[in-house]
C-alpha cells in the first residue's frame, strides 16, 4: 500500500515537467499550419524519386495550392551528407492554411488526380516504383516558437 501511494504521490509531483517535455501546441485553428515531410531513398535513386515526385505528386501540391489549401510550398535537399542513421534525401515543406485542412483528407484530391493524370495506369505504376525506392517517410508538425518582438 505505502509502494502504490509513493508511486502515485512521485507521479503527481513530476507530472507537471513530464507535461513541459512534450512539443509546443500548434498554433489557433484559424492560423497557418507546418508540416515537414521527410523522404529518405534508396542509395542511388535519389534522381530516380526526385523525377517520380516532380512528375506525379509535385503538380498536384500545386493545384491544392491553387485552391488555398495551402499557402506555401518548398523542396529541400541536404548540402552535404548525413550519418545513415539520421539521413534523409529530401525534405517538403507545405505550409496549409490551417491545422483542420492540414489533418483532413481533401475531397477534391481524387478529382484533381483523375484530371492531371488521366493514363491512371501509368500514374499508379510511377507512384508504386516511387515507393518502392523510398526507404523511410516521416511528417513533422513544425510549430513556431519565436517570440514575439516587443
Amino acid at each position: 500500500m505505502k509502494t502504490a501511494l509513493l508511486a502515485v504521490l512521485l507521479f503527481i509531483s513530476f507530472a507537471p515537467a513530464l507535461r513541459a517535455q512534450g512539443a509546443p501546441p500548434q498554433g489557433s485553428p484559424d492560423k497557418p499550419y507546418v508540416m515537414e515531410f521527410y523522404y529518405k531513398v534508396a542509395w542511388g535513386h535519389q534522381k530516380e524519386f526526385l523525377d517520380l515526385f516532380l512528375k506525379n505528386h509535385f503538380p498536384l501540391l500545386r493545384e491544392i495550392e491553387k485552391s488555398g489549401r495551402i499557402l506555401a510550398l518548398k523542396i529541400e535537399t541536404p548540402a552535404n551528407h548525413m550519418t545513415e542513421d539520421s539521413r534523409w534525401d529530401f525534405r517538403v515543406t507545405i505550409t496549409y492554411k490551417n491545422s483542420t485542412l492540414a489533418t483532413t483528407s481533401n475531397p477534391d484530391e481524387e478529382t484533381l488526380m483523375k484530371k492531371l493524370y488521366p493514363d491512371q495506369s501509368t500514374y499508379q505504376k510511377e507512384e508504386q516504383r516511387r515507393f518502392e525506392i523510398l526507404l523511410a517517410h516521416w511528417d513533422l508538425p513544425v510549430s513556431d516558437v519565436t517570440p514575439a518582438i516587443k
